[in-house]
């Protein structure tokens, strides 16, 4: 979500109100996102701050509460990166707490599939999916570095050209477990507080990835198959998806791209037999709203100012030209010298897959171009405000971006935990609900009858 913001339109949209607008809550644990000097910042470990969260989502009738999850603390000069949450509680089980204080919204998490393996986390799900009655989603992603690799028995990590087949084959073995149970193999004896069926859960798999075989020990989930989120933006990613996947994150907000993704994507699914309503896309997004469009952005700008501060915008150059630059002024250009190829300051983060030389080039002619500072640059380049404006001026931009099939819906990633939903769930959301492209309340119980999403099919069993 690169680039300059874009600015929110001032006239009000006379799209024709259509598809219903899904909406999301994400709760950020990584990056500079959140505003930690905002009086109202609290913590984000603590069980209160996504207790209140989860439950402004589901007051604003949002379909799911994703949390994501990386499997190791980045680091930044061999110190635990400064915008990286530590001691955050494990997804599944957090997720599982908020089942229990939650009645109809979706509850996703992002579970690896490089280092982990298909039998404890299909149970896990199919036990969230049995707590919440039918809520339970898979954000699937991949491993990409050896950093990462470090903390497991394994080690080092999966060459690109594998990290999507085991993906795609752990996907498909975690459905062969939930599937090894059919809707009579349930007996339930009350007396004894257990299941019982000779038969339930009998299951093999022979695949290139994995090879097992055994009896599964948790009944079907409810919704069958729990919902399933992937966010690869790669050809193959884009595949994986259009085959297999329920849900898909995109990084694109502004609308020209966004489009184009969408038509990419949905295109693709024809050659797996499926309709383009199989397949929601949702890109993630910022918003910020004010009484008035000029206070609005005002307020944008003094929150893209506090999230990007003198060390953050040092240590995310840093990133990119593999040297300590902690002797520039970040209010000063940018650095005389070029990118060291062979140094990696910033371990985990994604900036150091790209060409770091060609970004160094593409951001000095942007700076040059426009009289940037350094932390000028860093705010431009890292831009996350996709709807600025009034109420009314945010709730027709997002309808016209779904309308005109920029997506069918938003992940929002608010700037504030744990208040940063209010705004949107008591001033815009309302505006949808009058539009007619939002739900006033929820139909269905699972998160499935939330996204308008069939049941999930069973699974052949695997040659």
């Amino acid at each position: 979500m690169g680039g300059s913001s874009p600015r929110t339109p001032r006239r009000r949209s006379t799209v024709v109100p259509g598809k219903q607008i899904h909406l999301a809550a994400f709760f950020p644990g990584i990056g500079n996102t959140t505003v930690w000097s905002d009086p109202e910042a609290r913590s984000q470990i603590d069980f209160e701050s996504f207790l209140r969260f989860a439950q402004t989502a589901e007051r604003g009738k949002f379909d799911f509460f994703f949390l994501a999850e990386g499997l190791r603390l980045r680091e930044h000069k061999g110190e635990v990166y400064d915008l990286d949450v530590v001691g955050r509680p494990e997804s599944l089980t957090l997720l599982s707490a908020l089942a229990a204080v939650t009645t109809r919204l979706g509850l996703a998490a992002t579970v690896n599939s490089t280092f982990n393996e298909p039998y404890e986390v299909a149970r896990r799900l199919a036990a969230l999916d049995h707590l919440s009655e039918g809520r339970a989603a898979w954000n699937v992603v991949t491993s990409f570095d050896e950093f990462t690799g470090e903390n497991f028995r394994r080690g080092g990590f999966l060459a690109e050209s594998d990290r999507y087949t085991r993906a795609a084959e752990f996907l498909l073995t975690a459905r062969e477990l939930w599937d090894s149970w059919a809707a009579d193999d349930v007996l339930a004896d009350q007396s004894a507080g257990r299941f019982v069926r000779a038969g339930a859960g009998g299951f093999a798999h022979r695949g290139q990835h994995f090879d097992i075989a055994g009896r599964f020990n948790t009944p079907r989930p409810p919704q069958g198959h729990p919902v399933i989120i992937q966010a690869g933006e790669s050809p193959e990613g884009r595949e994986f998806a259009a085959s297999d996947a329920d849900v898909i994150f995109s990084r694109y907000a502004r609308l020209a791209e966004a489009r184009e993704f969408y038509r990419d994507v949905k295109g693709r699914l024809a050659a797996y037999g499926r309709s383009p309503e199989d397949l929601k896309i949702l890109p993630a997004v910022t918003y910020v709203v004010g009484d008035t469009t000029e206070e609005a952005h005002e307020r944008a700008a003094e929150i893209r100012r506090a999230q990007v501060g003198p060390e953050t915008a040092i240590a995310y150059l840093e990133a990119v030209w593999g040297r300590d630059l902690s002797s520039y002024d970040p209010d000063g250009p940018l650095p005389d010298v070029d990118p060291d190829p062979d140094s990696l300051l910033l371990k985990g983060h994604a900036l150091f897959r790209t060409d770091r030389a060609a970004t160094a080039r593409q951001w000095r002619e942007l700076a040059e171009e426009r009289g940037l500072s350094l932390r000028e640059l860093v705010t431009e380049v890292t831009g996350r405000q996709t709807f600025i404006g009034t109420p009314r001026e945010v709730a027709d931009a997002m309808d016209e971006f779904v309308q005109s099939d920029g997506s069918d819906g938003f992940v929002i990633a608010p700037h504030l935990i744990p208040g940063g939903l209010d705004d949107l769930v008591d001033r815009v959301v309302p505006l949808l609900q009058e539009k007619g492209v939002y739900r006033t309340d929820y139909t269905g119980t699972t998160l499935r009858d939330h996204l308008g999403l069939t049941a999930a099919r069973k699974e052949a069993p695997a040659s």
